[in-house]
């Protein structure tokens, strides 16, 4: 008898427009130790299933067929108040979004606290050292400080540690993993994967993993399920299935896995999936459209574009009248780097250790505690004329992370790509601005029939392209992407990645790229720096760095990459294809 067995599973949506159904006719089972992954591109129901499992299945979804049940007792029937008997103790969540699974007015103690109390009936002091036990578990350090902090105070990666630790605190006997390392850099996924595999086996504990992350399916699963649209079109051992596909949908999806043995000029796209596929754009020619017209920036310094010198910043954990019982965090220290005109410069580290911080400081969104930054050989970190600021701002835009919170929802698409326009007075009239926003838009792969629409009504890929065509509208020189894919799958990846790609060469643009994907940033970038700690350890060509690697951390980074090898050969046939035709 299985662990947990889901049976004919079938989920519909009603609305005014009819019953959609998204998920119809799913069988699984998963046994005790065993890791299951389900893999899918976004809208497959991936998610839906976990949620139904779990009994947090929102109106107007819900099961019309199919049951689901624990240790050969039925759960789907069971009433709100016996559910949540059942939830947190025997199935623990491990959600995506780390910002919305924890509560902004609360401290991390209180929530892992109260949630092992009302399950475990422990002391309050019992909780509190397990709890610093499992922070530790997790890789955060100063567990018994950090337990004081609030959710904000904490990274994505670091919320994301967090999270699992909430799902872990209760020993369930279930645990469903929905993309739970897609905010973790590659040490701390290896970290949190050996954590999750070595309870598995160790405790028994059955595992559902919904990622679309191949690298995580090949390191740590025994099992993969296949769903495309809400159907499970193939399942089986994930050697079989990664290494010997029948359907089509999944060897298109292996194919785009990018790869980090060989670089190529483009990310192969997963033919398979209709929407999936290139968009096709207006008939203009991106560089000698406005937005590739010669902006009037001024003279261009024969120097690097952007440099930093002795770059620091310091953050207060613990403040205090006094300022030696202050307590800072040196979130960046000394950091030296350059950055060429049209160069693509990746940086690369742990979560936590000050990228994004570095990115927020060359565009200006923090104050440096110490060091410069130069752009175009003028120091910005000295200009403290509002105007002076606005005319560089303009020159650096930025890619957030995020593209949920990044976008305005009472905004419609329109008014959020035309803000920055108007801003700084690029355009004559308000027609010409309207003209301009549809063909960003267009040239995104979007359309002028989002213009009307809100973000609510886009997919996470979609909105990661409004936040492209928004950053382009200033005709910058200079783009910050602090992990646009993280969160995407692999094909709208390849999507996203492929329209920087074509940006940067058709609009001579600098990138400054931000990933913890490694395969990624050996595919997009010229040269990478690698960071620690706050400090910049390594900084080499990108290829030699992937050949050559020179500081052992580097090294340490490279050989924790989850291993490819054994990936369907008409993956690398596509990949090799694509290298030879772009040669």
């Amino acid at each position: 008898m299985a662990l947990l067995d889901i049976e004919q599973l079938r989920i519909e949506f009603s609305s005014r427009h009819g019953n959609l159904v998204a998920i119809n006719d799913v069988s699984l089972a998963l046994d005790k130790g065993e890791v299951l992954g389900v893999v899918g591109e976004s809208g497959a129901g991936k998610s839906t299933i976990g949620n139904a499992v779990i009994g947090l299945l929102q109106p107007p979804g819900k099961m019309t067929g199919g049951s689901v049940s624990l240790d050969g007792s039925r759960i789907d029937q069971l009433s709100n108040s016996a559910f949540r008997r059942v939830r947190g103790r025997r199935i623990g969540m491990i959600f995506q979004d780390p910002l919305t699974s924890l509560d902004p007015l609360q401290t991390i103690e209180t929530q892992l606290i109260e949630t092992m109390q009302v399950h475990l009936h422990v002391s309050a002091s019992e909780a509190r050292a397990r709890a610093i036990e499992l922070l530790e578990s997790v890789g955060i350090p100063e567990p018994a400080m950090r337990l004081h902090h609030y959710p904000h105070q904490f990274s994505g990666g670091m919320r994301q540690r967090v999270v699992i630790a909430l799902a872990l605190c209760c020993e369930p006997e279930v645990i469903i993993a929905d993309e739970p390392t897609t905010a973790l850099d590659v040490s701390i996924q290896a970290q949190i994967l050996d954590l999750l595999r070595r309870l598995c086996k160790e405790r028994q504990v059955g595992m559902i993993i919904i990622t679309h992350d191949m690298g995580v399916i090949a390191e740590v699963t025994d099992r993969v399920a296949v769903l495309y649209r809400g159907e499970l079109v193939e399942q089986g051992p994930t050697r079989k299935i990664l290494g010997n596909p029948d359907h089509p949908y999944t060897k298109s999806l292996i194919s785009a896995v990018p790869r980090s043995d060989v670089k190529l000029r483009r990310f192969p796209m997963v033919t398979y999936i209709e929407d999936a596929r290139a968009p096709t754009k207006k008939g203009f020619d991106i560089s000698t459209h406005w937005l590739g017209q010669e902006r009037d920036f001024g003279k261009r310094a024969n120097t690097p574009l952007v440099e930093t010198r002795n770059l620091g910043i310091q953050f207060v954990l613990k403040n205090a009248l006094l300022a030696k019982n202050r307590r800072m965090l040196d979130a960046v220290k000394q950091v030296n780097f350059s950055i060429n005109e049209g160069e693509v410069f990746g940086l690369v580290g742990e979560s936590g250790s000050g990228k994004s911080t570095i990115a927020r400081l060359i565009a200006g969104l923090y104050k440096a505690s110490s060091g410069e930054v130069f752009f175009n050989d003028v120091n910005l970190t000295t200009l403290k004329d509002p105007s002076a600021l606005n005319a560089f701002r303009r020159q650096i835009q930025m890619v957030f992370q995020d593209p949920y919170s990044s976008l305005n929802p009472r905004m419609r698409i329109f008014d959020i790509v035309a803000e920055p326009i108007r801003f700084h007075k690029l355009t004559r009239n308000e027609a010409q601005t309207r003209s301009i926003v549809g063909d960003l838009l267009d040239y995104v792969g979007l359309g002028e029939q989002a213009l009307k629409r809100f973000p609510h009504e886009f997919s996470g890929g979609q909105r990661q392209r409004i936040c492209i065509a928004r950053a382009l509208a200033t005709r910058p020189r200079f783009l910050i992407c602090d992990e646009p894919t993280s969160a995407l799958d692999v094909s709208i990846q390849a999507q996203i990645l492929n329209l920087l790609k074509d940006l940067q060469e058709k609009l001579h643009l600098t990138i400054l790229f931000i990933s913890h994907d490694l395969p990624v940033i050996r595919q997009m970038c010229d040269r990478v720096g690698i960071m620690r700690h706050g400090e910049l350890l390594e900084v080499a060509d990108t290829e030699s760095f992937f050949s050559h690697p020179q500081h052992e951390y580097s090294k340490h980074l490279l050989s924790l990459m989850p291993s490819l090898n054994h990936l369907s050969q008409q993956g690398l046939d596509v990949e090799r294809a694509a290298q030879t035709q772009a040669a």
